[in-house]
Order: C-alpha cells, then sequence, then structure tokens
C-alpha cells in the first residue's frame, strides 16, 4: 500500500511537471523533493520508473525531475542502498547518453545525479562511466565532463582511476575531431590535473599515500603534446581557452626536463594567445602557472624567454582598466602575478626592462609601468631591497609628467615607497616635493571633460592628500623624514593648494614629537646654509610670486613668516578643504616656536576661533565678523608678546608677503588690515613712516580691493598713530614719488586721467578711513584742515570710482563728527558746500536704474551733514528732498529672484533715503513741517505706477512713526491737518499692492496715535480702538476685494470713533476727491468708507438720505458700485416695512432665476429681526400651498413618468435662501428654526430626481454659459442650498462644515446617497444642535402619515440616526423615538422597515444601559428582521444582522440563550454569499455569538463553532478586506469557545485587527494546534475544505488546499482512516488543472505532504 501510495502521489505530480507557468512547475518540483525527502526510495524509484515508462517526455520536464533527484540523492545519499544506487546510475546514464547531440540542460542534470551519487558510490559510477569510456570508442561528451566534475567533487575517490583513464583517454583525443569534444577532453584534462596536485599536496589526508607525481608525468606529457602541438593552433576560440587552462595546471605534473625541453615552445605559444583573444584572464592564469612550475624546476630557458615574457605582460598591464568589467580586473591581477614571479627570480632583468619605459611617449605604457612598479615594490621587497637608490633614481622623468593618470600612478609608487624605506634614501625628498605639489593641485584645474576617461573619484589630488595623511600618520619610520621638512612647504606659493593636508600633517607629527619631548622646541634652525638642493628647489627667493618667506639661516620659514603666511590664509577659513581651522590648528600646535610666551593665552584663544567656524559654514559665514575676530587675536598677541622688536619683524615680514597675494585680493585686504594692526602696536614712530611710505609707493592702484586695503590699513594705523598716518599721506601727496606718477601717467593721453583718479581714489580713501577710526577728540581738529581740505580739490571728476571714494570719504568724515562728542557745538562751516556737491553727484546718476552704491552713500553723507550746524536754507531742504525722490523713487524694481546683489543696493538705499528723510524732519517736528513732507511724497502716493506708490507710502509710514515717536507737546493745540492726511492715506488701504496696503494702515495708525497725542494723552497710552488697526493687517495680505473692503469698512469704522467733528467735513471732502482714483479698487475703499462713516456719523447728514434713495433706479441700471446697491437694499427695506405683502408677491413673480438684483433686494428684506420673521412665515406659507411636482410623460412610450417641479415652491424656495443669506435674518431664523428645518428638509426629499419644467431648463442652460451665472435653480440643489444658508444662519455653522467635510450635501442631492446624507444631517444635528431637536423632533413625526413614501424614509432615516447619539437621554427623547419607530415596523416601504431597525440597533450606541430594559422588544424586531421577505439579499436582514451584531454584548444573557442556536443557524448562509456586505455582516455577526456565549456554550452550539471553523479560516483569503476582518474578529472570539489556550492565543496573537497577516504561518501555526488537540475533527475539516476548492474566488480556491496540507501535516498518521484519500487526491488532481497558477502551485504542494499518508 505504501509503495504504491507513493508512486501514485508521484505519478500525479510528475505529471504535473508539464504545466506552462514556472511558478507552478517550481512548486511541483519543490513538492518533488518534499515527497523525496519523506520517503527518499520509494519517491527516486517510482520517478526512475516514471521516466523509464514515459520515453517521449519532452527533455525540458525530464530535466526537472533529473534536477529534483540530484536533491534528493544529495540530501539523502548515506541513506541509498546499492540497488537504488545502481538503478539511479543506470538510469542517469541513459538520460546522459540517450541523444547523441548535445542537448546541455538535460544532459548536465543526468551528469548531475551521477556526480551526487558518486560521492558515495564512486566504483559503481565509475564503473557505468568506464563501461561507456571504451578504448578506441569516442565517448558521449558528457561521459567526459562527468568524469572530470568527479574528480573535483570526490578527489580522494577518484585520483587511484585516472591512471586508467588517462591510459584510455590519450588515444581518443586523436579521434575527437569536433571542437566541443576537444574541449571537454580540455576540460577533463584541467580538473585531472588540479585534482591530482590537491591530492598531492594533502597526502597526509588521502587513501593511497603512495601516490606520486612521477605515476601521471607520461600520460600528461602525452596529452600536453597534442594539447599544445595540435589544438591549439585550432580557429575555435573557446577550444584555444579551453587547452590553454589545461595547460596551466598540467605544467605542474610534466616531468621537469620535458618542461625544460618544451618552455621554449610553450612560452611563446601561450604568449601567441595574447593576440588572438579580447579576453586574455585565462591566458594570464595560465601563463603564471606555467612560470610558477619553470620556476620551482629551476628553469634556465626562462631566462632567454625573459624579454618576451616581459613585452608580452607589460602590453597586458597597459591594457586600460574598466572598473566596471571583473575579467579586465581579474586579468591584471593575475599579470602582476606574472610579474611577481619574474620578479622573485630576475629582479635585474626585470628592472632593466620596466624603467626605460617610464620615457616611453606613450600614456598607458608609462601608466602601466608605474603599476607593475609599485607591484613588485611590495609583493618583491627582498628581492628590491639593494635596487632602492636606482628605482628613485629612475623616477626623476616621471616626476615632471603632466598626464593625470600618470599622476596619480607616480602618487601611488611613492606611496609604495614610503612603506618599504625608499623616502629614508638620497632623492626620497623629490618624492615628497612631489606629493606635495599634487596636493597643491586645483580641483577646477582637475575636473576632467566630458570626453576624458579620467575618474573624477580618484583624482590625483584627492590621492595625493590621501597618500600625504596617511604616510605622516602610519608610517612610523617617515616621522624624522617628514619633520620639519615639509614646513619648507608652508610658504612657497606654488603649495598653497596643499596648505590644508600639509597643516594636517604637521600637526599630527608635531603632536608626536611633543609627546616624546614635551619641553624642546619643535623647530631647529639651522645655523649653516641652505643645501644646494634646497636653494635650487625653492629658487632663493628671488621672486615674490614663487617664495615669500623669510629664511632664517637654513632652509626653514622664520616664526614671523609661518605666523604671517598661516593667519593670511585663515582669513579665508573654508577654502581650500577647511585651511583656516588647519592653519589655526598648527599655530596653536607651534605656540612655543612662534614666542615662548604665546602657550597660555593661544590655549585659550585659538579654541575660541575654531569653535566660531564650526558653529558657521563657508554660506553663513560673516567675512567681517571673522576677520574682525582675527584681527582680535592678532592684537591680542601682541600685547602678549609686548616686544617691538618682535613686532617689527613681524610688521616687516608682513609688508614682504603683500606683493604675493595678488592673486588673492581677499587675503591680500586682510594682510592689509594685520600690517596696519602690528604698526599700530609699535611704539617705533620712524618704523611706522618708512611702511606707511612702502605701502604707499608699492601699492597696485589699478585694483579695487588692493585700494580697500591700503585705506583700512591707514584707518586701523591712525587709531594709535593719527599724526604720523596724516603727516605721510600729506607727505605723499607732495613727493616727488606722487608727482612722477602723475607724469608718467601723462605721456600716455588716453590712460593718463583714468591712472591718476586710481591714485587718488585710494588717497581719498585713506582719509576716509582715517577720519573713521581716529580717535573722535583728535579728528574735529583735523577734518576740515587736514582731511577734507586734499578732497574738496577732487570733486570736479567724471570717474565712478574716484566719485565713490570721494562720497565715502565725506560719508565716514560726517560720521566721525556727528559721533563726536562735542558735535552739537561743533560749526562746520563747508556743509552747504558739501551737501550741494553730494546733491551733484546723486543728481548726475541714471533716474530709472541703480547700478552703483554712490547714490546710497551720498544720501547717508547728507544725513549726517543735516544734523550738524549750520542748519540748510528752507529751499536748500526741499532741493534736497526733491532730488533725492526723484533719483530713487522711479528706479525700475528687479525682479524677485533675478540680482540679488542690485536688489540688496536697492533696499540699502531706501534705507538710506528714509534716514535723511528723518533727519530733516526731526529740524523741523511741527504738523507744518509734517505736511511739508507729506507735499514732497503726495505725487508719489498718486502716481498710477504701483512700486512708486509703494515706496512713497513707506516713506510716509516711516515718516510718521519717527514724528510720532519723537512728539513733543508742550500745549494742547489742534492736529489741524489730521481730516486732510487721514483722507490721503485711508483709501489706499485697498491698493493694488499688498505692501502699500500695509503702509498705509501703518500711516492711519499713526495719525490717530498723532492725535490723541495732541489731545494731551502720554506717548506710551495704548487706545483699544486704534490697536484693532493692526489686528486688520492679516485682512489687507490677500488681493481679494471682498476682504480688503470688508477690511476698510472696519478701518473707517476706527476713524469714524477717533475722529474729532470738526475734522469730519474735510475726511469726506478729500475721500469723495478719492472717488474718481485711477486705481478702482481704492475708489471702492473710499465709497466704502464713506458709507461707514455716513453709518457711524450719520446723525449730521440726515437729510442725505431720500436723496440717495430717489435715484434707486436710475443708479441701478447705471452703475453697480457698492453704495449704489447700498442705497438701494435701503429702499427696498422701508417699501417692505410698509407693503409686505404686495413686496413679497411681487418679487416671487419675478421670472426665475432670480438676476443679482432681485437677489439683492431680497436680501434687504433681512435688515430687521421683525420684519424678517413675518417675511420668513410668507415664504413657508407659499412654499407648502402647492403640490412640490407634478407627473409628466415626456414621451407617449416612457415606461415612467417624469417629475416636474411646479413654479410657486420652487420660486418660495429660492427667495427664502435669498433672504436667509443676509446675516441680520438670524434672529428671524431662530424663531422660526423648526418649522424652516423641517420643510426645507422634506423639501429636498421629495425633489430629489426632480425636473425643472421645459422653459427653465432651457433659461438654466444658457445662465450656465454665461459670465456672470446666478444661483443653482435645479429644485433639489436650491433646497440644499437653502437648507445649508438657513443653518448658518441659525448659529449652527458646526453643522454646515461637518457636512462639508463629510460630503453629506452632495449625498443629500442623489437618489443613492439621499439617506445617507439625512443620516449624517441627523448625525452633526444631534452634535452641534441638540438643544433644537425636540421641536424639530415634533415637527418631523407629524410628517411621518405622509403621503409621499419618500419623505417617510427621511423622517425615519433622520430619527433613526438621533437614537445613535447619546443627547436622545439628555432631552429625554428615547421613549418616544422607540414608540415611534416601532409603530412603522409594519410600514409598507422596506426602506422604512430597514430604517427602523438600524434606529433600534443605534441605542447600543446611545444609551447602552436602556439596551437591557428593552432587551426581547429588540431581539425579537431583529429575529423579525432576518426573517423578513424571501428575498435571499434582502437589505433588511443585512440590517437585522448588523443591528445583532451590536445589540448582543448588551442584552441580558437569558434573554439571548434562546434565540443563538436560531440565529447562527439562519445566518450560516451568508458565509458564502455572493454579496461582500453579507457575508462581512454574518461573519461578524457570529463573531459576537461566540462572543456572548463567553466560552461557555452549549455542545449544539458548538457544533455551529466548528462547522464554521473551516469557512472563517478560509475567508481571511476573502478578496474583499472588510470580509477578511470580520473572519479576523469572529475567530478570535472563536477561541475560548474550543478549550484550547494554545489555538485562541494564536488567534490572538495573529489576528489582531491592523497588523499584517502572513497567512501561510499562521495556518500552519493553527492547523498544528488543531490536529494535535483536536485530531477528530480532521475527517470533517477536509470535507468543508473540499466544498471550498470550487469556490468562485481564486485566493480561496488556493487556501482550501493549503489548509489540508497543512492538517495533514500536522495530524498523526494513524487518523488517516477520517480522509476519503482518493477523493481528496483526485480533488487536488482536479486542482492542478486549475487555470489560475497559484492555485495549481498549492494544490501541488499538498500532494507532497500527502505522502505521510503513504
Amino acid at each position: 500500500m505504501t509503495e504504491s501510495y507513493v508512486k501514485k502521489l508521484s505519478t500525479i505530480l510528475l505529471d504535473a511537471v508539464t504545466d506552462k507557468d514556472p511558478l507552478v512547475q517550481e512548486q511541483v518540483c519543490s513538492a518533488l523533493c518534499a515527497l523525496g525527502d519523506s520517503q527518499p526510495e520509494e519517491a527516486l524509484r517510482a520517478w526512475e520508473e516514471y521516466l523509464r515508462q514515459h520515453g517521449k517526455l519532452a527533455h525540458p520536464y525530464r530535466t526537472m525531475i533529473l534536477r529534483a533527484m540530484e536533491v534528493v540523492v544529495s540530501n539523502h545519499i548515506s541513506e541509498l542502498d546499492k540497488d537504488m544506487a545502481r538503478a539511479i546510475i543506470l538510469l542517469a546514464s541513459s538520460e546522459m547518453t540517450k541523444a547523441k547531440e548535445l542537448v546541455y540542460d538535460w544532459q548536465q542534470a543526468a551528469s548531475n545525479v551521477l556526480v551526487a551519487v558518486g560521492k558515495r558510490f564512486i566504483g559503481r559510477v565509475m564503473e557505468e562511466m568506464l563501461s561507456k569510456f571504451q578504448p578506441g570508442i569516442l565517448p558521449h561528451c558528457f561521459v567526459v565532463q562527468t568524469l572530470a566534475n568527479l574528480s573535483v567533487s570526490n578527489v580522494f575517490g577518484m585520483v587511484p582511476f585516472l591512471t586508467s583513464i588517462l591510459n584510455t583517454m590519450l588515444p581518443m583525443l586523436g579521434m575527437a575531431k569536433h571542437d566541443t569534444m576537444r574541449v571537454v577532453f580540455c576540460c577533463a584534462l584541467q580538473h585531472f590535473s588540479e585534482s591530482t596536485l590537491e591530492y598531492l599536496a594533502n597526502l597526509d589526508q588521502a587513501p593511497d599515500p603512495t601516490v606520486r607525481k612521477d605515476a601521471f608525468a607520461t600520460d600528461i606529457f602525452s596529452a600536453y603534446h597534442i594539447l599544445f602541438h595540435n589544438w591549439l593552433q585550432s580557429r575555435e576560440a573557446k577550444l584555444r581557452l579551453a587547452v590553454v587552462e589545461a595547460l596551466g595546471p598540467m605544467s605542474h605534473l610534466l616531468p621537469s626536463e620535458k618542461l625544460e625541453e618544451q618552455l621554449p615552445k610553450l612560452l611563446p605559444g601561450v604568449l601567441a594567445l595574447y593576440r588572438k583573444h579580447a579576453e586574455t584572464f585565462h591566458v594570464s592564469k595560465s601563463l603564471g602557472q606555467i612560470l610558477e612550475a619553470a620556476v620551482s624546476v629551476g628553469s634556465r630557458t626562462l631566462e632567454v624567454q625573459l624579454d618576451s615574457l616581459l613585452a608580452a605582460l607589460h602590453a597586458q598591464v597597459c591594457v586600460p582598466v574598466e572598473s566596471s568589467s571583473p575579467v579586465v580586473m581579474n586579468n591584471q591581477k593575475e599579470v602582476l602575478r606574472c610579474f611577481t614571479v619574474l620578479a622573485c627570480c630576475s629582479p635585474d632583468r626585470l628592472l632593466s626592462f620596466l624603467l626605460p619605459k617610464l620615457d616611453a611617449s606613450n600614456e598607458r605604457t608609462r601608466v602601466g609601468t608605474l603599476q607593475v612598479l609599485r607591484h613588485i615594490i611590495n609583493s618583491a621587497a627582498a628581492q628590491m631591497e639593494v635596487k632602492k637608490p636606482f628605482i628613485l633614481s629612475s623616477l626623476r622623468l616621471p616626476l615632471l609628467d603632466t598626464n593625470s593618470k600618470v599622476k596619480r600612478a607616480v602618487v601611488q609608487v611613492i606611496s609604495a615607497m614610503a612603506h618599504h624605506g625608499y623616502l629614508e634614501q638620497p632623492g626620497g625628498e623629490a618624492m615628497i616635493e612631489y606629493i606635495v605639489q599634487q596636493c597643491a593641485l586645483s580641483p577646477e584645474t582637475e575636473r576632467p571633460g566630458p570626453d576624458s576617461e579620467d575618474p573624477t573619484a580618484n583624482s590625483v589630488r584627492a590621492v595625493s592628500i590621501s597618500t600625504l595623511y596617511l604616510v605622516s600618520t602610519t608610517v612610523d619610520r617617515m616621522s624624522d623624514v617628514l619633520w620639519p621638512y615639509l614646513l619648507e612647504f608652508l610658504t612657497p606659493l606654488r603649495f598653497t593648494g596643499a596648505l590644508t593636508p600639509l597643516c594636517k600633517s604637521l600637526v599630527h607629527l608635531a603632536q608626536k614629537r611633543q609627546e616624546v619631548g614635551a619641553d624642546a622646541l619643535l623647530i631647529q634652525y639651522d645655523d649653516s646654509k641652505a643645501s644646494p638642493r634646497t636653494a635650487d628647489r625653492l629658487g632663493h627667493c628671488r621672486q615674490p610670486s614663487e617664495c615669500f618667506h623669510h629664511l632664517f639661516p637654513g632652509t626653514l620659514p622664520s616664526p614671523y613668516a609661518i605666523t604671517t603666511r598661516l593667519l593670511a590664509v585663515s582669513s579665508n577659513p573654508y577654502l581650500g578643504d577647511g585651511r583656516g581651522v588647519a592653519s589655526l590648528r598648527l599655530l596653536s600646535v607651534l605656540h612655543r616656536d612662534i614666542h615662548p610666551l604665546l602657550g597660555q593665552r593661544w590655549a585659550t584663544t585659538i579654541p575660541l576661533l575654531l569653535d566660531y567656524l564650526d558653529e558657521y559654514t563657508e554660506e553663513s559665514l560673516s567675512q567681517k565678523e571673522w576677520e574682525e575676530k582675527l584681527l582680535m587675536f592678532l592684537r591680542d598677541t601682541l600685547t602678549v608678546v609686548s616686544d617691538n622688536t618682535w613686532t617689527c619683524q613681524l610688521s616687516l615680514e608682513m609688508c614682504k608677503q603683500l606683493p604675493c597675494y595678488s592673486e588673492t585680493p581677499r587675503e591680500k585686504n586682510f594682510l592689509y588690515k594685520c600690517i596696519g594692526t602690528t604698526l599700530g602696536a609699535t611704539s617705533r614712530k620712524e618704523v611706522v613712516r618708512e611702511h606707511l611710505q612702502e605701502l604707499l609707493e608699492t601699492a597696485r592702484y589699478q585694483e579695487e580691493a588692493e585700494r580697500e586695503g591700503l585705506a583700512h590699513c591707514f584707518g586701523i594705523c591712525a587709531i594709535s598713530h593719527l599724526d604720523d598716518t596724516l603727516a605721510q599721506l600729506e607727505d605723499f601727496v607732495k613727493s616727488d614719488v606722487f608727482r612722477k606718477s602723475v607724469g608718467i601717467f601723462n605721456i600716455f593721453k588716453d590712460r593718463s586721467e583714468n591712472e591718476v583718479d586710481k591714485v587718488k581714489s585710494a588717497l581719498i580713501l585713506c582719509y576716509g578711513h582715517v577720519a573713521a577710526q581716529a580717535p573722535r577728540e583728535l579728528v574735529l581738529a583735523k577734518v576740515e584742515s587736514d582731511i577734507l581740505r586734499n578732497v574738496f580739490q577732487c570733486f570736479h571728476t567724471k570717474d565712478p570710482a574716484l566719485k565713490l571714494c570721494l562720497v565715502q570719504t565725506v560719508c565716514m568724515a560726517s560720521q566721525a563728527i556727528c559721533s563726536s562728542a562735542q558735535a552739537g557745538s561743533f560749526h562746520f562751516s563747508q556743509k552747504a558746500e558739501l551737501v550741494a556737491q553730494m546733491m551733484e553727484f546723486i543728481r548726475a546718476e541714471p533716474p530709472d536704474s541703480l547700478r552703483t552704491p554712490i547714490r546710497k552713500k551720498a544720501m547717508l553723507a547728507c544725513t549726517y551733514l543735516v544734523s550738524l550746524e549750520p542748519a540748510l536754507e528752507e529751499q536748500t531742504q526741499a532741493d534736497v528732498i526733491h532730488g533725492c525722490l526723484h533719483s530713487i523713487m522711479a528706479v525700475v524694481p528687479v525682479p524677485e529672484g533675478e540680482d540679488g546683489h542690485q536688489e540688496s543696493l536697492y533696499l540699502d538705499t531706501m534705507h538710506a533715503l528714509e534716514d535723511l528723510l528723518t533727519s530733516l524732519l526731526r529740524r523741523n517736528m511741527t504738523p507744518q513741517g509734517l505736511q511739508i513732507m507729506v507735499e514732497h511724497l503726495s505725487p508719489w502716493i498718486k502716481s498710477p505706477r504701483g512700486h512708486e506708490r509703494t515706496r512713497a507710502l513707506g516713506l510716509s509710514a516711516c515718516l510718521l512713526r519717527f514724528f510720532l515717536e519723537h512728539l513733543h507737546i508742550s500745549a494742547l493745540v489742534p492736529f489741524h491737518n489730521l481730516g486732510l492726511l487721514v483722507g490721503l492715506f485711508s483709501p489706499r488701504c485697498a491698493d493694488l499692492w499688498s505692501a502699500t496696503r500695509q503702509e498705509a494702515v501703518s500711516c492711519v495708525y499713526s495719525l490717530l496715535y498723532l492725535q490723541l497725542g495732541y489731545e494731551g494723552f502720554s506717548r506710551d497710552y495704548r487706545d483699544d480702538v486704534a490697536e484693532r488697526l493692526l489686528t486688520l493687517k492679516d485682512g489687507l495680505v490677500h488681493p481679494d476685494p471682498a476682504i480688503l473692503l470688508h477690511t476698510c469698512h472696519s478701518i473707517a469704522q476706527i476713524i469714524g470713533k477717533r475722529l474729532p467733528p470738526d475734522q469730519l467735513i474735510s475726511l469726506l471732502l478729500t475721500m469723495f476727491e478719492g472717488l474718481g482714483d485711477p486705481d478702482k479698487n481704492c475708489s471702492r475703499a473710499a465709497t466704502v468708507m464713506i458709507n461707514s462713516l455716513l453709518k457711524e456719523r450719520g446723525n449730521m447728514l440726515l437729510e442725505k438720505v431720500p436723496e440717495i434713495v430717489s435715484v434707486l433706479r436710475s443708479k441701478l441700471q447705471e452703475t453697480r458700485e457698492e453704495y449704489v446697491l447700498q442705497a438701494a437694499q435701503h429702499s427696498v427695506y422701508l417699501l417692505a416695512s410698509q407693503h409686505r405683502t404686495a413686496v413679497v408677491s411681487s418679487l416671487l413673480g419675478s421670472p426665475l432665476p432670480f438676476d443679482s438684483h432681485t437677489c439683492t433686494l431680497w436680501r434687504a428684506l433681512a435688515v430687521e429681526p421683525s420684519l424678517t420673521t413675518q417675511v420668513l412665515g410668507l415664504l413657508l406659507e407659499k412654499m407648502s400651498r402647492d403640490v412640490p411636482f407634478k407627473e409628466s410623460r415626456a414621451f407617449l412610450l416612457s415606461c415612467s413618468p417624469d417629475r416636474v417641479a411646479t413654479l410657486l415652491p420652487l420660486a418660495a424656495t429660492c427667495a427664502l435662501r435669498e433672504v436667509t443669506s443676509a446675516p441680520a435674518s438670524g434672529p428671524a431664523v431662530l424663531e422660526l428654526y423648526p418649522q424652516l428645518f423641517v420643510a426645507l428638509l422634506l423639501r429636498i426629499s421629495c425633489t430629489v430626481g426632480v425636473q425643472l419644467p421645459r422653459n427653465l431648463q432651457a433659461k438654466e442652460k444658457r445662465s450656465a454659459g454665461s459670465a456672470l451665472a446666478p444661483r443653482n435653480l435645479e429644485p433639489c440643489s436650491s433646497a440644499v442650498d437653502a437648507l445649508q444658508t438657513m443653518l448658518l444662519r441659525g448659529g449652527n455653522e458646526d453643522v454646515v462644515q461637518r457636512m462639508e467635510l463629510e460630503g453629506a450635501w452632495e449625498l443629500l442631492r442623489t437618489s443613492a446617497g439621499h439617506e445617507e446624507g439625512v443620516a449624517r444631517l441627523a448625525s452633526a444635528m444631534a452634535k452641534f444642535a441638540g438643544p433644537r431637536l425636540p421641536l424639530v423632533m415634533k415637527e418631523l413625526v407629524n410628517s411621518q402619515s405622509s403621503v409621499y413614501e419618500i419623505q417617510r424614509v427621511t423622517s425615519t432615516a433622520f430619527l433613526a440616526e438621533l437614537l445613535n447619539s447619546n443627547v436622545v437621554n439628555d432631552l429625554m427623547l428615547l421613549e418616544s423615538l422607540l414608540d415611534n419607530l416601532a409603530a412603522r415596523q409594519k410600514d409598507t416601504c422596506a426602506s422604512v422597515r430597514r430604517l427602523v431597525l438600524r434606529g433600534l440597533a443605534n441605542i447600543a450606541s446611545s444609551s447602552p444601559d436602556k439596551v437591557r430594559a428593552h432587551g426581547p422588544q429588540l431581539l425579537t424586531a431583529m429575529i423579525g428582521g432576518l426573517d423578513d421577505g424571501d428575498d435571499r439579499h434582502s437589505l433588511v436582514a443585512l440590517e437585522a444582522m448588523v443591528g445583532l451584531a451590536r445589540l448582543l454584548d448588551l442584552v441580558e444573557p437569558r434573554d439571548l440563550r434562546p434565540v443563538l442556536l436560531h440565529v447562527a443557524i439562519r445566518i450560516r448562509p451568508f458565509f458564502d454569499s455572493e454579496k461582500m456586505e453579507f457575508r462581512s455582516a454574518s461573519i461578524r455577526l457570529f463573531g459576537y455569538l461566540n462572543k456572548a456565549c463567553h466560552g461557555d456554550c452549549e455542545d449544539v452550539f458548538l457544533e455551529q463553532v466548528v462547522g464554521g471553523l473551516a469557512p472563517l479560516l478560509l475567508h481571511l483569503r476573502d478578496p474583499q478586506a472588510p470580509v477578511a476582518s470580520a473572519c479576523r474578529f469572529a475567530l478570535r472570539m472563536c477561541g475560548p469557545n474550543l478549550e484550547c489556550e494554545e489555538l485562541a492565543a494564536a488567534f490572538q496573537k495573529h489576528l489582531q485587527e491592523g497588523w499584517s497577516l502572513h497567512f501561510g504561518e499562521f495556518l500552519n501555526t493553527t492547523c498544528k494546534h488543531l490536529m494535535h488537540h483536536f485530531p477528530d475533527l480532521l475527517g470533517r475539516l477536509v470535507s468543508t475544505s473540499l466544498f471550498y476548492f470550487k469556490s468562485s474566488w481564486e485566493d480561496i480556491r488556493a487556501a482550501a488546499p493549503m489548509l489540508t496540507g497543512f492538517l495533514v501535516l500536522h495530524v498523526e498518521p494513524e487518523h488517516r482512516l477520517q480522509v476519503d484519500l482518493e477523493q481528496l487526491t483526485a480533488a487536488l488532481q482536479l486542482l492542478l488543472k486549475d487555470p489560475a497558477p497559484a492555485v495549481r502551485m498549492k494544490a501541488a504542494e499538498t500532494l507532497g505532504r500527502l505522502v505521510k499518508f503513504a
């Protein structure tokens, strides 16, 4: 029985191997393997028999079966008996050799089976193989391949056979005519040789330790002869490669004398293959093996072949290596291995060959040579030891190579040299210098072009930096070589790019030396002369551009040179990979060598500088602040040293280094500042004068940065030496040097003015910085006599740079005067002249563009000048204001983000203008003075160009704030021009430009506080009304006209409250003028403000109202201006208050849809609450007077009549919407709230799907296409809109928002979503409008007897949803609602009956404590719902199941127990319903039934639990997520009733909501516990799962065999009798033909597990 059943399963699975889906095939093979793992011998026998009996089975399927056999054999080789092994061997041998032609996959699979069997039964396999390996007969190629693979997998078993195999095989080599066969023979010889070598290398473990290499030598040589002399000459590349692969290991087995004899032919033959093959890895690998064999026998022939070997190998190294090609990379490694072999045996010949190649013209040759050199330095260190000087000297030419790839290779060679002691030899310094040179390369110059092959990741600079640091930090022997030698590279200019890596390496080296000798100086200066080598290299500092350090005796830079250099480069700290940090750290380490007193101070100050740099990035660092910190550090250093000699030496060094920074203006500028700081610290005046004179004589005046730096230097120096600095400047102006310069310039007529102006610019700028920096108490006495005297001589110039310097100098001098303590008493006689000159410069600038900072600087100068005595004349002041405004206001703004520099310049210039105007206003702080300023700005405030208005309002706001902040009132006087100013600014609160609006509010705000100030209020007083202006600013940000006008209305109210009565007329007159403003927004704002003022202060203008009403009709036709519409609304209000009924009837008679004028008039009726209440009552009466619709047939043959709305209720609905939309209608809406709410809700229900009359449909279409479409006229939508408006007006904004958020308004409009929309409305009302519900409910109950079915559904849906809220308890509505709903249980409408059940179930949510009291009534209603009608998919039954699920937890157990079984039986058919809702509800209810038992259920109910277990498990794979979720819940609830803790725990662990479920893992665990605790359920569960084999859902069909498989997996075999194996097997066999691949896969998997029942 066992054998036949295993055979049957095998046959079913083997038949399924032919499945077309690869995944199914894979699963079938896995099932076969599982079958084989369980019953290996029987399975293998069945497979063997199957293959024998199905000879016509296609080879791809035979291949899969053979692969399964290989897996089983490999896993169970120890369990196979000899007979089974023999049968498998015979089968595999037959399969392998059945086809004479090559079928690779099939024959390879069969060969693998033989190899797997051969790991244990090598003798039997060899017997079979040798039977097909007969002398004189060419064997099947896979016989040979199998023998080769056996030699690899079972070395010790195969090598004893090799002698006989080789004896048989050698004659066959001559018989092999096809290249394929020859390749196989080569492969076999390769593997035989490798196995032999492995056997010989492990003789101590071998079964026969007497085996010797000689035993194979003759045969191998014979085979070698054929391979080398015959087959290697083949045209087939694959064969040649196979031959050469074999020759490598074979060479180790050749007799020594034969190898020596063959080498002259063998080596050239192998080398020749380099020319024939693109991929040469196998050639190089074999060549390396041959060379190792030759060296091992001490071959002399190798010397003869060495030149050709080296040439060929060198050519291979020079092949460009693609990083993405592992074959080429591996070839390079093998070639370098060959060089290692040659280096060990012939180092001299190798170097003689390699080193001349370093001078080759070909780049690849040079790079390849350097790669070999690096390799042999590392791999043949002993042989290269004595060659170090020779190798070092040979690298002189590569050091001059400019090719980046060669450079990178040289750096790598030098790195290898460093590790092996080469750099300690003479000549090693040149290697170090070369590394530093490459570190100094600019990253930009190294960036390769688009066609370059250079990889950016391995750039020369990056490799060099890495090499220098690694050599400095990891190679201990290099410490004495690099220190202090690397210091020599700090100061030469050409090594600037290497400063960061240099400093890092020097810091590390210095710290290591400090650890050894803590108190010793790190730098020992040698008094002897510099060595010729160093002198030649550094050029004895002949040119500043080459080297600028002051050399102490010897070659090391002096402490002054180091300090200057490191301080200068630190000014640009993030350049060069962060050289600022590196430089400062090196300074810190060298503190004792710089000066003995600096250690303690620098230990504190330098870390602070480093921390500062850590806090910022290159983008965020303020260059000015950083330079100031460095200068402070320098001043502190000079203070600590306090040595005039040391300070003078440092300043001398700084001056010497200055010319070398011409290419780096920022660093040169900073060095100028350092010079000024250093000179300021010395007390030797002659040194100061000498250095300043030298700086003036040598400065490069053509460069702006140079002029700036020179000026800074003089300014800083003047802090301590003002007289000497001024004297030196005066001397230079008078000196021959200056005159010669001018004279020389005059020779070149076209250049003379420009060159002279540059010198003048620098000198004038120097005077300015001297004035700005010098002590204030000394400046006043010299500003006119010594500083400005020379400035005045240069004013008549056209050079922009000189102009800017003149303006800057005047500005700095004026600022210096103003900041002096004696500025108030200083009489500046040249003030007017300077102001006039500044204005001339301003007027000369183009008015429409801003290119230079001349305007800004000139305005700043004027700002300082106007505050000095004597005061300017009025006309001069007016000219200054007018000129400055015209120079900046019309400048065209730069588009945002386009030019950051110009935008910044504009902002700075505007700030300068603000400062100037406030400075002028300060001289006349009166309302008249303020009025004068505003008059200057007024044309710009009214400008048609937006940017000019914005600027003007901004300046006005600034002036008003300044005036307010500095207001001093000595007596209560009127602010007589308040109305004029407010009238000018306030309409601008609606300007098209947002910034203008904001500034206008600020102006009004300041004016109101000015009025309060003139009324006597203190400056710190805060007025609540005026402060509201600030809160209104937010409403002016967005350009929405409605928001703007509303905000303007609020602003006008604020103005009205604080405006004195006497100012009202002037304000209104000014605003009336604003009605004609070209900016329509401002015109509208004026209108709003006028009306607001009339409302607030209308007691003064009551006589104007009749005039406004009289023009109502004409104004409505002429214009749509806001004030006209307001007048019209007022008129309608007056009319309606006298003739209410007539007005309402007349307006209702207006054509539908209402136009905008009619809508406006309707809204006017909501002005007064009592009137509004009466109007709304009339509209409700009109709406209910007529039927809501009439039925008519559009076509005679139409199946159902169309519903067409009646006109009077429709018009009344639209009117009601318009009236309630007015804010003032709120009180009336509240008074009629329940009537309005119910009427509109029922109006919505009876207009769902109702159409407009045909004449109105055409109108609606035309109006929808017009630009100004009126409100929606569609009957239902108009009713929904009216209800929304009514709720908003009734204070229920939250209800409207909640409905909008949930999309409920749209649901109300549709037939399909109407019920849900009503329910959501009821929910929102219960939450946000609870107190309104009793009256609303009363009105609704009256409607439940409506003749319209839809109205009964709507009212029932609303009341049912109310029971879902706790508000029914708060309002004591529960009992009445229950009675009302219970009365509707027998309603003829199924929807009403369904909604009644929903409402009854909702008690579980709102009043769970009341469920027990009403339990029997509720259960009776729900069970009645389950039996409602005969429809299988009755929605009433669905509602009953959902309701029961909600109620079960809350009813009394005694009420529940009698109905449990009935309910479980009634819902069971729904588990497999086609409709997802029924499946989900029934399964979830089943879960609640289990939960209600609390683990204590009767046996009869337990049967229902067990019966539902399998469906629940399988529906976890239901395609609908709600069903799967319900299954999770139901299974968790079933767990306790099954009385199995492990199973309940598994359900709890895996089936939590929201957790991902690994279905296979869960099902496996579940089945394990089921079969352990309830093995008797096996038959029942399997039978149930068989039912689902035919499920219409693919996932469940796949899960059903999966469930069966896991049950079988975990049940004990003795329970097999519960299962009808024949039926199960047949069903699974049928599933193997299922159209879904996933189902077929699971069926195959389960079949593999059925072997357990075998």
